[in-house]
């Protein structure tokens, strides 16, 4: 009659791995998070189980980058050229200890500050060339939600990557800055700059 109790208060406590896959670094859910930009917000996927990296296992496959946390895509073009090229774990260290940053200053989901910064920087049009006889012509045209994603966490890591260089700071402190003023929209950030720039080009090319 004992052992009955016992038996009724494991099954009453959670399970601890309950949840697992939405915990991004073990510490931030991103259940909670929420994507401003219905344009966008079917390709944000948040789904990392412990620390981002699947090894390229997406690599091959056909739009295989949807299936790759946001996350790790970040981290992946942190590492894509300069003095970081390669250095993924330091990559990924630098961006796990800047959401505890801003974390310990806000006391927000830095993964909710992650995606603000994403959308902020996302550019809705940019321009192609259209060669007509021996004439080429720039032309306004819509962004794909798959390219404007791509183009955000590009130029957010340039910006995070290029506060480093002449500078004391660390890529951590670069990350926190650029991610901190592109989620406010902040013209300061090296990539709402970028978007604003190409946005403009377009719409003088409309």
């Amino acid at each position: 009659m004992e052992s009955e109790p016992e038996e009724q208060k494991q099954r009453e406590e959670p399970n601890p791995i309950a949840g697992i896959g939405t915990m991004v670094f073990g510490k931030w859910d991103a259940a909670e998070v929420v994507c401003k930009d219905p344009g966008i917000s079917p390709y944000v996927n948040l789904n990392t189980i412990g620390t981002p990296h699947s090894g390229g296992r997406h690599a091959n496959a056909w739009f295989g980058k949807e299936n790759l946390s946001i996350v790790e895509r970040f981290i992946n073009n942190l590492m894509r050229s300069g003095k970081f090229s390669g250095k993924k774990q330091h990559c990924a260290k630098a961006l796990e200890d800047a959401f505890d940053r801003i974390h310990e200053r806000s006391g927000e989901n830095p993964l909710q500050k992650f995606i603000d910064a994403i959308t902020e920087a996302a550019p809705c049009e940019e321009i192609t060339r259209i060669r007509v006889g021996a004439v080429s012509q720039p032309k306004a045209v819509d962004s794909s939600p798959s390219r404007r994603l791509d183009v955000a966490l590009r130029n957010l890591a340039i910006g995070s990557a290029s506060a480093t260089r002449k500078s004391k700071k660390s890529l951590t402190d670069g990350v926190l800055s650029e991610i901190s003023k592109a989620s406010e929209g902040d013209v300061n950030s090296y990539a709402v700059g970028k978007r604003h720039e190409v946005e403009r080009i377009a719409s003088s090319a409309r």
